[in-house]
């Protein structure tokens, strides 16, 4: 435990999140009710200790989700409704928001008021001292009526940094009304690690009777680093959310402040134990928020552990920490070794292996694998994100597999149809299978060119490959490489395939684009046959 923090030696660092509230004001996120509950029962079960719903009469959802969460029974967390203090001139007992958050029904309300004396005076329009009565008597109205009361001093850093006395006043002011913490906000994210160090650390040493929180964003790229600097100067509270959600360009990014306090300074918290989880977290927030996880967030991304060059592969493989700062597996994450043009045999071996294939990296053929791989990345080819291409290669070059067919030609006839504006393509497949001389002719039609070969290239190999009907397409995307060169520029195609039981990705790259979709797609046949048998 960090000497500044001796005085809750034995309290848990406390996680807030609020991804239901702050992170649903980033562009592009939005949740649903019935998405919200589903959140707030992931992370209860992950050990979050205070779980924000939203503000309370701000719009119609924020108020379905606190009727819904109410037949819920977490294990552990405390829901907050969010709003703020009383309006000015406004008795607490009339004020329509204070009335609102009780309607909310929730253990924990969480208010907002006003640190900086430009607010309280310029968007306000209100007196100092106003300001002040406005904070205490709504901590004790709330608090009267059996509300655990969670104080946001908004814009704190701002406030002390313009007037000092001032802004101690306003956490004065919610510590005699009965606030079980204050919490300290960085609004504009503009703060840096010493400044809030230093704040939090006077705030700490002057008011020794009630915990202090930090609430940071990340304008400066610095919300973790600051959140943490807060803890390391007594802050008892973490508030912030998974993935960094939030506006402008997002809030404390739980996902990683947790795993640093827990993992690397050794603070107790209570999803200690749940930690394994947390990649998994991670990600079920992004589905519910249709977007894609970022690859390279830290600790939880799919590249956070992740190993491309030769000379990184072969010491992670002897010794994992030698470029592994922790064990991808405490936050639920796994190692990866990518192949490129920068691999080595380590980590063809090291990938091999993961994929229950043994091959020798002091072998002769080795050294032809690396030259042959290395220069299909040159000519466009991606094995780093097309698994069971690299897979196929590895059963032509160290095992002598060969294709049972041989694909004579294919041919693809496009037509637009004017009145009705209808595409139409039309796929022609000859194949030969080993050892004979006819020809198998497959026909088929789709909407555009490379479905169409793709149904009639399933329907020439399902006839004879009986198990290769089970492969559906799934995915489909195209990258255009050496751009510049017009249509002589190289097109790459990554297919995912499916067979119900598992996916998988190939890839392809020509000039043309047929042609490339065509080596994506024979990959995944050719995968689906060495996996379950010719």
């Amino acid at each position: 435990m960090n000497p500044e923090s001796e005085m809750y030696p034995n309290d848990n660092i406390v996680i807030y999140d609020t991804t239901l509230r702050d992170g649903t004001q980033a562009e592009g996120i939005s949740f649903t009710a019935a998405d919200k509950v589903l959140l707030a029962r992931k992370m209860d079960d992950f050990g979050v200790d205070y779980i924000e719903g939203g503000w309370p009469g701000s719009n119609p959802r924020d108020m379905e989700f606190f009727r819904l969460i109410r037949n819920e029974h977490l294990k552990h967390a405390k829901v907050a409704a969010f709003g703020s203090t009383r309006r000015a001139g406004t008795d607490v007992e009339n004020d329509i928001q204070l009335a609102t958050l009780l309607e909310a029904d929730t253990p924990v309300v969480t208010i907002f008021g006003k640190s900086w004396l430009l607010h309280v005076e310029d968007v306000l329009g209100t007196t100092s001292d106003e300001n002040l009565d406005m904070i205490r008597e709504s901590v004790e109205f709330l608090k009267k009526h059996g509300k655990e009361v969670v104080y946001d001093a908004e814009h704190f850093f701002d406030g002390f940094r313009d007037n000092s006395e001032y802004a101690l006043k306003t956490l004065e002011a919610a510590s005699q009304g009965g606030a079980s913490f204050i919490v300290l906000c960085d609004t504009n994210g503009g703060s840096q690690v010493s400044e809030i160090k230093h704040i939090v650390g006077e705030v700490v040493k002057t008011f020794k009777n009630i915990p202090v929180g930090v609430h940071c964003h990340n304008d400066c790229g610095l919300g973790v680093a600051v959140s943490i600097a807060g803890v390391e100067a007594g802050a008892r509270m973490v508030q912030g959310t998974l993935n960094g959600y939030g506006e402008r360009v997002g809030n404390a990014n739980l996902t990683s402040i947790i795993p640093n306090l827990s993992l690397k300074l050794r603070y107790p918290l209570s999803c200690d134990r749940y930690l394994k989880g947390l990649k998994d977290l991670s990600n079920y927030v992004d589905e519910l928020a249709h977007r894609l996880p970022s690859r390279r967030s830290p600790f939880v991304g799919k590249s956070a552990f992740a190993h491309k060059g030769g000379v990184h592969a072969n010491a992670a493989k002897k010794v994992s920490h030698s470029y592994e700062h922790m064990r991808p597996e405490l936050v639920g994450n796994e190692q990866r070794i990518l192949l490129s043009d920068m691999a080595g045999g380590s980590s063809v071996e090291m990938k091999a292996r993961k994929m229950g294939i043994e091959v020798d990296r002091k072998s002769p053929q080795m050294k032809s694998f690396l030259k042959h791989m290395k220069e299909l990345e040159n000519e466009g080819h991606e094995f780093e994100n097309a698994d069971a291409s690299f897979f196929v290669l590895l059963h032509e070059h160290f095992f002598d597999h060969e294709d049972i067919f041989e694909l004579v030609s294919y041919r693809i006839i496009s037509e637009v149809v004017r009145d009705t504006g209808r595409n139409i393509s039309e796929a022609v497949v000859k194949l030969k299978l080993s050892g004979e001389k006819e020809v198998k002719i497959s026909v088929a039609e789709s909407t555009g060119p490379v479905g169409a070969l793709d149904h009639a290239a399933r329907l020439a190999f399902g006839a004879h490959f009986p198990i290769l009907k089970e492969v559906q397409l799934e995915d489909y995307k195209v990258r255009i490489l050496q751009t510049g060169q017009g249509t002589d520029s190289i097109t790459q195609v990554l297919v995912k395939s499916t067979d119900g039981k598992e996916s998988w990705w190939t890839c392809g790259a020509d000039p043309n684009i047929i042609e490339a979709s065509w080596e994506a797609l024979r990959d995944s046949f050719r995968y689906k046959l060495i996996k379950d048998g010719d």
